[in-house]
């Protein structure tokens, strides 16, 4: 571990620096760029499955300002839909392809005006006809098969121990089946792109977390080298997850102006989104478990079933909460899909823990209970020493700690145990804990900074900054390791013409980004000691207030720089054998309160206490916000969100967020966050571990909990609305 980071400037709770900007109006994101670009308004399909048999454009084509309509007739050449890469973030994601229909919603056209008004008017002007088939619809276990790898780098099928021989010498079991729903990620920003071509090069102005395989995916695409592109997002109004690929408002853009050799637009609706944008499928989930009298978790079997989307290579995998969560003989997990014609569902914030967070943790609250333990103490027994998935020793492991350091800080031991044993008026009080563990990953990643001779520092990367506080983080960074005040650093990110790093995602970006700018100055900390005259090591000299200090010898960095044509240094990070050789997780533990009302089966969330360990916090005012919008989710998971799918036609019945309901503000109540903070020497260089999924994981667990303790009744069919209370 770095014994040179001080914590002067890392950890502490810096006021974003891009927030002056974003205050002002000043920050460009993707669709607010200055560039003249014609506008393009989508023309959704009607049907889930089947072809375009005839569309006529005539009429729209007359509208005053209609400039162009794409259609599978005229649109440019681009590969077909999943070409040219197994990656399904850099496949071909092309579009007006052909005439084939594989989900409700996809573009059969994009009309492209001079105004909004003008594209869309002229949008329901189009008259398509199709040929029909009957849409593949819905899961089906039958019909299933083993999935293609699971989300997250799990197996499809895991066999560690004997489940039947565990299962059968089990005193108490529980064999419960849960249902999760369609969901989805409306985040403040819908997707948006502009694009424009300069002969053979491309730019993109876009909303996406992920830089390289944004261009992986339009060089798939549109068949033309990586180098010819260059993508950038330099501010992102919410990713969460459906904004690590690229999707069609980016390719009809850039088809659209190689078309027409000029700038277009393409900004995807509100209603748009819900079927162009991914989503999170519906899982049914079986979840067995077995325990001997005295609480001894003996044996653990999860299944599910999911669907996908034709030629979009994703399962998620609920049963990630349960690979690593508590020690038993036999840890059993297989995960089926099949192939489908719904819309594209992938990645969605904490992919796999979010769910498996409350149907996991609600059978592990069942089981307690047959015991009769109480549910924090059957955990604590239930602590393993090794991965139970794979046997592997954990990097570290600090569960206990957070369930432990939560309990006193909620009160847990004063609450009434029973169910139904606590009212206030017309309202039953309840009380629910889960753990939370959330899978701690590293990428691969560059950085270049160089340092004026004035003594500003700039850094660059591709990586992108979703809201999360990704120029703030690296900025405090960058003032701990070379001695500089924040107002002397300045962060470019989210261009592809920088160095590649991983992007915003999977609760990599921090550690990878951050791991890799603390690489480069360490370099440059190298070259200034040396110019400065010291031959020590770089470690043994205090970096300060602008100047280097070692012993009674202090060397101003001005005076270092003023002769010079400043120092440029480089830096990358790539996953070793720690993560190989260890199982790397962040962990966290939820204690909730809620209130039902007797009359009307409302439920309100009164109180949250939640604790986490994620090794270093970089930024703690960042790291609170990140906690407090996944505990907001979980709220929205385990009481609100649900897309309806209509299985007749393939489309989403609530595709707006009138219908879409999400958590507010009168159904969150004070949080209290509390960091156990402890560096992981084998996480990275910095000793950071993955945050910003990690608050989801397991809240919606402790909801679903209290609500049982509340009234003794359990909705296996989340999300948990009043009609199934009632």
């Amino acid at each position: 571990m770095n014994d040179i980071i001080k914590g002067k400037w890392i950890g502490k709770p810096l006021d974003r620096v891009d927030g002056p900007l974003k205050v002002s109006g000043e920050a460009a994101y993707a669709a607010e760029h200055d560039i003249d670009a014609a506008i393009g308004f989508i023309v959704e399909s009607t049907i889930a499955n089947g072809s375009v048999s005839s569309i006529d454009i005539s009429k729209a084509e007359k509208v005053e300002g209609v400039i162009a309509v794409l259609t599978h007739e005229n649109a440019p050449k681009m590969k077909p839909w999943g070409d040219g890469a197994d990656d399904r973030f850099q496949q071909s994601h092309g579009v007006l392809v052909d005439a084939a229909i594989r989900h409700y919603g996809q573009p059969v056209a994009l009309v492209v005006a001079e105004t909004l008004e003008q594209a869309r008017y002229a949008a329901i002007l189009i008259s398509v006809i199709y040929d029909e088939k009957t849409p593949k619809l819905g899961i089906d276990r039958d019909d299933s098969e083993l999935a293609d790898g699971i989300d997250g780098g799990l197996e499809e099928t895991n066999r560690r121990g004997d489940f039947e021989k565990a299962w059968g010498e089990s005193d108490l079991t529980v064999d419960l089946n849960f249902t999760t729903p369609h969901m989805i990620q409306a985040a403040m920003e819908p997707h948006a792109a502009i694009a424009e071509w300069d002969g053979d090069r491309l730019t993109v102005h876009n909303s996406t977390q992920v830089i390289d395989w944004g261009v992986g995916c339009l060089a798939n695409t549109f068949g033309i080298d990586k180098n010819n592109i260059r993508l950038l997002s330099p501010y992102i109004g919410g990713g969460f997850g459906s904004k690590l690929g690229q999707h069609y408002e980016t390719i009809l853009a850039a088809a659209a102006a190689k078309k027409l050799d000029r700038p277009v637009k393409v900004v995807q609706t509100r209603r748009n989104l819900f079927h162009d944008g991914p989503h999170r499928s519906r899982i049914e989930q079986r979840i067995r478990l077995g325990a001997t009298k005295d609480g001894t978790l003996k044996a653990i079997n999860f299944e599910t079933w999911s669907t996908q989307a034709i030629g979009h290579p994703f399962t998620e995998g609920p049963m990630a909460s349960a690979a690593n969560a508590y020690r038993c003989d036999a840890l059993h997990w297989t995960g089926k899909t099949r192939e489908t014609n719904e819309t594209i569902n992938d990645s969605m914030r904490a992919p796999g823990e979010a769910l498996g967070g409350i149907t996991f943790e609600a059978a592990i609250d069942e089981l307690a209970e047959k015991v009769g333990m109480d549910p924090l103490e059957f955990r604590l027994k239930n602590e393993p020493a090794e991965d139970p998935a794979s046997g592997k020793p954990f990097a570290t492991r600090d569960l206990v700690d957070c369930l432990k350091k939560g309990a006193e800080a909620f009160g847990w031991d004063a609450r009434p145990k029973e169910p139904r044993s606590r009212m206030e008026g017309r309202k039953l009080i309840g009380y629910g804990l889960a753990s939370a563990i959330r899978g701690n990953m590293m990428m691969e990643g560059s950085c270049q900074i160089d340092l004026s001779s004035s003594g500003h520092l700039t850094v660059r990367m591709d990586m992108t900054d979703i809201g999360t506080g990704t120029y703030t983080i690296l900025t405090q960074i960058a003032a701990e390791a070379l001695g500089l005040h924040p107002d002397d650093i300045t962060v470019e990110l989210a261009d592809s013409d920088n160095p590649t790093t991983s992007g915003s995602g999977g609760s990599f970006g921090a550690g990878t980004s951050g791991s890799a700018l603390w690489n480069a100055c360490i370099a440059m900390r190298e070259k200034l000691a040396k110019a400065g005259g010291f031959n020590i090591d770089p470690d043994g000299i205090a970096f300060d207030e602008g100047a280097m200090q070692a012993g009674d010898r202090s060397v101003p960095l001005r005076d270092v720089l003023k002769d010079s044509d400043g120092f440029s240094a480089e830096g990358s990070i790539e996953p070793g054998d720690e993560h190989d050789d260890y199982v790397q997780n962040s962990y966290g533990a939820h204690f909730c309160e809620v209130a039902v009302d007797i009359d009307t089966c409302e439920v309100e969330v009164r109180r949250f206490v939640s604790v986490f360990s994620a090794g270093r916090i970089l930024n703690r005012k960042t790291a609170r916000s990140q906690c407090l919008g996944g505990l907001v989710w979980g709220i929205g998971g385990a009481l609100r969100e649900e897309l309806w799918l209509d299985e007749r036609t393939g489309g989403y019945v609530n595709r707006d967020l009138a219908e879409y309901h999400l958590a507010v503000n009168r159904d969150v109540p004070q949080c209290e966050v509390i960091f156990l903070e402890n560096p992981d020497p084998k996480s990275n260089p910095i000793g950071t571990k993955g945050i910003g999924e990690l608050a989801l994981c397991g809240a919606g667990g402790a909801i679903v909990n209290a609500i049982y303790n509340a009234t003794g009744k359990r909705v296996y069919d989340l999300p948990v609305t009043l009609d199934k209370l009632m």
